[in-house]
C-alpha cells in the first residue's frame, strides 16, 4: 500500500479559525488498488447482488458508485483505487473508501482479502446499499416550505440530494426559514450568484431530479464570483441579517473588508518607475521591462506577479492577513472577468426580481405555449427568473410573461 500524507498547510474550514491553531501531527492514509482476482469474486457473485438482483430498483448516487457497479460499468479498467482511512488516533479500524458494496458478508470476505493490504482484514461493520427514495423537489418554495402544507419545511436528502454537505446546506437553510416564520421576519432566500446553497437549492426546487443530487462547482454558471476566498464577503452579511453572526464576528469581518478596501486603494496609488532594479526583477520572472511608470495593481495583473514576487519592490507593504493578500491579488488579476461576471448576476437579478403571483392560472396566458403552460402550472415558480431555467419554458415564454407583468401590475 501506498502511504498518503496530510496537508502541509491547513486550510481552515472557517474564516474564524487561523491555521496555526489547527496545527497538528497528521494521522497517515493509505492507497491501494483492485485486481482481476478482486473483479473475478465480484462478477461471478453479480446475482446475490441487491443492486443487480432487482431487490433494490431505486437509482443510486452517480458519483459514489458500489464496486460492483464500476467494475461492470467500467469493465476495461483492470483496478481501482481504494483509500485506507484511520477512523481515529486511539483505534485499529480502518475505513475502507471506494469499495461500498451491497454483496453478502462471505463474498465480501472474499473481495477485501483479494486487495493489497487487506489480505488479514477483519470487518467490523459491513458494506451495506441503502434504497434512496425522496420527495419531488418541485414541491417546495425557495425557503424550502411546502407550496401546499404551509408551515412545513424539509432539507436534505428527503429533498433528492446526495451527501454530507448537500443535507446539512439545505438543513440550515430550512431551520433558519422555519424559524423566521415563527417569528415573523423575512425568509432567508440564497440566489444562484451568492453561493453554492443557493445553487443546490434552486436546482431542487426548480427542475427535481432523476437520480441522488450532489453539488458541485460545475453546477454554477457563476463560479468566477463562488469563489472560496470570498465566502464570507459573500454570506456573511446575509448571516447577520439572519441573526446568525454575533457583534465580535461581524466586527472582526467588517475589519478585513476595510483591510482589503485600503489595500486595493494602495496598489492603485502607488507608482514605480522604471529602474535598473525594478526592471531585473521583471526580466528574471520573463515579463515585460517597464519603460514608464506603472502602478502596482497594474503589475499585480500580470500572472507572472504577485505578491509574493513583488515583495523586494513593495516596501511600503503593510502587515496584511493571508487571506486578504489572497482576495486583492484574485479580484486584480481576474478584474475583466469578474466584471462581465457581475452583469450577467446584475441580469439574473433583475428577473429574480419580477415576481410572479402564486397561485396563477398559467393556461389563460395569450401566448404561451402548451408545454409552457404544463411546466410553469406544474413548479409554480417564484419569479420570471425562476422561470427561465425550468426545462421546457423558452425564451419567447419568458418574454411572454414579462409582458404579461407589465400590462397586469
Amino acid at each position: 500500500m501506498e502511504p498518503q500524507y496530510g496537508d502541509e498547510k491547513i486550510v481552515p474550514f472557517s474564516f474564524e479559525n487561523k491555521p496555526e491553531d489547527l496545527e497538528r501531527e497528521q494521522v497517515k492514509c493509505w492507497l491501494t488498488y483492485t485486481n482481476e482476482e478482486t473483479h473475478k469474486v465480484i462478477r461471478e457473485n453479480l446475482d446475490r447482488s441487491p443492486l443487480y438482483s432487482g431487490y433494490i430498483k431505486g437509482t443510486g448516487p452517480r458519483y459514489c458508485p458500489s464496486i460492483e457497479d464500476k467494475v461492470v460499468r467500467f469493465a476495461d479498467k483492470n483496478r481501482h483505487q481504494v483509500f485506507i482511512e484511520p477512523e481515529g488516533n486511539y483505534t485499529n479500524e480502518m475505513y475502507v473508501g471506494g469499495m461500498s458494496s451491497s454483496l453478502p458478508e462471505d463474498v465480501q470476505y472474499q473481495m477485501y482479502h483479494t486487495v493489497p493490504g487487506l489480505e488479514h482484514a477483519k470487518i467490523v461493520r459491513n458494506a451495506y446499499a441503502i434504497e434512496y427514495d425522496c420527495i419531488p423537489a418541485t414541491q417546495l418554495k425557495s425557503t424550502l416550505e411546502f407550496k401546499k402544507i404551509e408551515g412545513l419545511f424539509s432539507g436534505g436528502q428527503f429533498n433528492g440530494s446526495s451527501g454530507y454537505e448537500e443535507a446539512a446546506a439545505q438543513g440550515l437553510v430550512a431551520g433558519v426559514n422555519a424559524a423566521n416564520k415563527i417569528l415573523g421576519k423575512e425568509p432567508l432566500l440564497l440566489d444562484r450568484a451568492s453561493s453554492y446553497i443557493g445553487t443546490l437549492i434552486d436546482d431542487l426546487v426548480t427542475k427535481g431530479c432523476t437520480d441522488p443530487y450532489r453539488m458541485m462547482t460545475s453546477r454554477s454558471e457563476y463560479r468566477l464570483v463562488l469563489r472560496q476566498d470570498n465566502a464570507d464577503e459573500r454570506l456573511t452579511p446575509l448571516g447577520r441579517k439572519a441573526g446568525l453572526v454575533d457583534d465580535g464576528r461581524w466586527a472582526r469581518f467588517c475589519a478585513r473588508q476595510e483591510a482589503k478596501q485600503a489595500e486595493r486603494r494602495r496598489l492603485e496609488e502607488t507608482v514605480l518607475p522604471p529602474s535598473e532594479e525594478v526592471n531585473a526583477l521583471l526580466v528574471s520572472r520573463e515579463t515585460t521591462p517597464l519603460s514608464s511608470g506603472a502602478r502596482l495593481s497594474e503589475l499585480m495583473k500580470r500572472p507572472q506577479l504577485g505578491y509574493e514576487a513583488l515583495a523586494p519592490l513593495d516596501t511600503a507593504r503593510p502587515e496584511l492577513e493571508p487571506l486578504v493578500m489572497e482576495q486583492v491579488e484574485v479580484e486584480l488579476k481576474y478584474e475583466g472577468y469578474i466584471r462581465r461576471q457581475q452583469a450577467a448576476i446584475d441580469e439574473m437579478r433583475r428577473l429574480e426580481n419580477r415576481l410572479l403571483p402564486d397561485p396563477m392560472d398559467y393556461t389563460a396566458i395569450t401566448g404561451l405555449r402548451k408545454e409552457a403552460q404544463e411546466k410553469l402550472g406544474r413548479v409554480r415558480p417564484r419569479s420570471v427568473g425562476q422561470a427561465s431555467r425550468i426545462s421546457g419554458v423558452s425564451p419567447a415564454d419568458v418574454s411572454v410573461l414579462i409582458i404579461w407583468l407589465s400590462q397586469n401590475q
